[in-house]
């Protein structure tokens, strides 16, 4: 099962990092999404396209998670040559994580 069954994203980003919140459409389904997304996770997703650390921090009275990744915009905004500079399709890929366990695969290479 795709993470975009259980949730929807929200995105933002600042200089060259991107912070990804997953939040699930119903509360019951915050535990289980919270197991299985986890920093790691989301860094070997995002394999080949974040250079430095993800971080993730739960938000569990808004069955939210929120996840900061550092070197993920190419430079930033004002410095990246990619079509997205803001990253805001991050998002809309982070939806694409299994969340059944399965192995991760990059979306990025």
């Amino acid at each position: 099962m795709r993470l975009r069954e259980l949730a929807h994203s929200r995105t933002g980003d600042k200089g060259d990092t991107s912070n990804i919140s997953v939040i699930a459409f119903d509360p019951a389904d915050f535990d289980m999404i919270a197991r299985e997304v986890t920093a790691e996770r989301v860094r070997e997703h995002f394999r080949g396209l974040v250079t430095g650390e993800v971080v993730r921090y739960e938000l569990p009275q808004l069955g939210a998670l929120n996840f900061v990744m550092r070197g993920a915009l190419r430079g930033g905004v004002t410095r990246s040559l990619a079509l997205d500079a803001h990253g805001k399709c991050l998002g809309s890929a982070i939806l694409d994580l299994d969340v059944e366990g399965s192995t991760v695969r990059s979306a990025f290479g």
